[in-house]
């Protein structure tokens, strides 16, 4: 029995585990390959040239630059996406004021119309998303500087994505605010599936909103924030910002490197440069720091498990 149990199990596991050794691990083995290589991308001749391209990209201010604005992505995008998500979420669910002869913990009124308005961005590609704040960004005829003239504050007309200073922070921004969505439902599922007995014990006790939120949401929902700051992580590091920055600013990547991710350098390295085996290195580079900020994430997330 136990033999034909396994025999069972690796008929069902043969072929996606051949299939994503194909296509996912296979191109990380040739990425690495490559990266020894001085191969431009464009001739099927190369030879090997060591670790001169890893040297080459120490020494590469563009690259250290890339990596600094890639690594704030990576801190501080899921801290404020996912502290606005629980927030709503938490206010959608559980915020609501106790209605006569109503349930003692509901959400604010409105609830379900605000999961469509927070999820809206959702259904938008990214790409549109881009272009809809870079219109929105003109120092000239764009939608903040107008408003911003319109209520009489007109010396406060920021460049934006012009400025070195605000740039990457603009970026920021229409990140949070295309992806907030997604997490806001997540959590309110999560929320949904907690047992109001909870909520109306601790209300008994005397507890307020606050402890509530952070004596019983929290560490009941605590699995899916994990998961949650792993994704939002890999999509800051990866083509979410590569898509905002390549459509939203001047160079792409400007002005003066002041926007440059890593994902974005790769790109330009091996399609505008042609130097395919220098982006291939830059590439195991994010590889290493995308692996890296997975495992401290689960790593500091650890905890034991609530059930309920």
């Amino acid at each position: 029995m136990q033999h034909g149990k396994y025999r069972f199990i690796v008929g069902f596991l043969a072929l996606p585990l051949g299939l994503y050794a194909l296509f996912v691990v296979w191109p990380f083995i040739q990425s690495i390959y490559y990266s020894f290589t001085d191969w431009t991308g464009l001739s099927p001749e190369f030879k090997m040239v060591g670790f001169d391209n890893y040297s080459r990209m120490l020494d590469d201010e563009i690259f250290w630059k890339s990596l600094q604005h890639s690594l704030l992505f990576a801190l501080l995008l899921p801290v404020v996406t996912i502290g606005l998500a629980l927030f709503f979420a938490f206010m959608i669910n559980v915020g609501g004021r106790k209605r006569k002869n109503g349930p003692v913990v509901t959400g604010v009124r409105g609830s379900s119309f605000y999961k469509i308005v927070y999820f809206f961005p959702q259904v938008l590609s990214i790409a549109i998303v881009a272009l809809m704040f870079a219109f929105a960004y003109n120092p000239d005829s764009g939608a903040i500087n107008s408003l911003l003239r319109g209520i009489g504050l007109d010396d406060v007309q920021p460049l934006w994505l012009g400025d070195p200073d605000l740039a990457l922070w603009a970026v920021m921004g229409v990140l949070v605010w295309s992806t907030v969505g997604f997490f806001v439902v997540l959590f309110s599922a999560g929320m949904a599936s907690i047992p109001s007995d909870m909520y109306e014990a601790a209300l008994l006790d005397g507890a307020n909103r606050v402890t509530t939120f952070f004596r019983i949401t929290l560490p009941l929902l605590w699995d899916t924030v994990q998961s949650g700051w792993v994704y939002m992580g890999i999509l800051a590091l990866g083509a979410e910002s590569f898509a905002v920055v390549q459509i939203m600013t001047t160079g792409p990547g400007g002005p003066d490197y002041s926007t440059t991710v890593m994902v974005l350098y790769v790109y330009q390295k091996a399609f505008r440069d042609g130097q395919a085996a220098y982006a291939t290195t830059i590439g195991v580079a994010l590889l290493v720091v995308t692996l890296a900020f997975a495992a401290v994430v689960m790593r500091l997330g650890r905890r034991e498990r609530l059930e309920y």
